[in-house]
């Protein structure tokens, strides 16, 4: 598929979304942060930020695109990717670095063939690495789906993903 029919299919399907990011809009315009909390509930939405979402954002907001692009930006949790279904997040900090994680990624990065930041074809699985969950006591941690796990393998997490499929 050409660049510019990919772009006009996406922009097709954010048509129906278009209606809902205008209510998120509307509910948030007057609260305290509200760029932040439109982006959250946007991506909530649709999974992702997409440059014609943010236009409509920046617009409706009357807050410069530059600043909506850098709050994006700035902040890991917001995406501008489609993600898949299922996100899977490999704590990366410096217990969960020491026990064992690095294996944990390595075997990801095998098993799905994708590496930090991608999705599979399927569209099942988004990896990406978190600095820090605050429970290095159960290091090593590994997130699916916002489930949290402890003290995983290698052989754990193969299991783990079973039920995910």
């Amino acid at each position: 598929m050409k660049r510019r029919d990919m772009k006009q299919e996406v922009e097709k399907e954010l048509l129906e979304d278009f209606e809902q990011i205008r209510n998120i809009i509307s509910e948030n315009r007057e609260k305290t942060g509200a760029l932040i909390r439109v982006l959250e509930q946007t991506q909530e939405l649709i999974s992702y930020l997409p440059p014609q979402v943010l236009e409509v954002i920046s617009k409706d907001l009357k807050i410069p695109l530059s600043e909506v692009y850098g709050v994006v930006s700035f902040y890991n949790f917001f995406t501008m990717v489609p993600k898949g279904k299922y996100t899977i997040e490999v704590c990366m900090g410096t217990a969960c670095h020491v026990r064992g994680n690095p294996r944990n990624l390595d075997a990801l990065r095998k098993e799905f063939g994708i590496e930090i930041g991608e999705t599979t074809k399927d569209g099942k699985f988004s990896l990406d690495i978190i600095r820090c969950f605050g429970c290095c006591g159960l290091s090593p941690i590994v997130r699916v789906g916002g489930d949290l796990y402890r003290r995983v393998n290698p052989t754990k997490l193969k299991r783990i993903l079973t039920q995910y499929e």
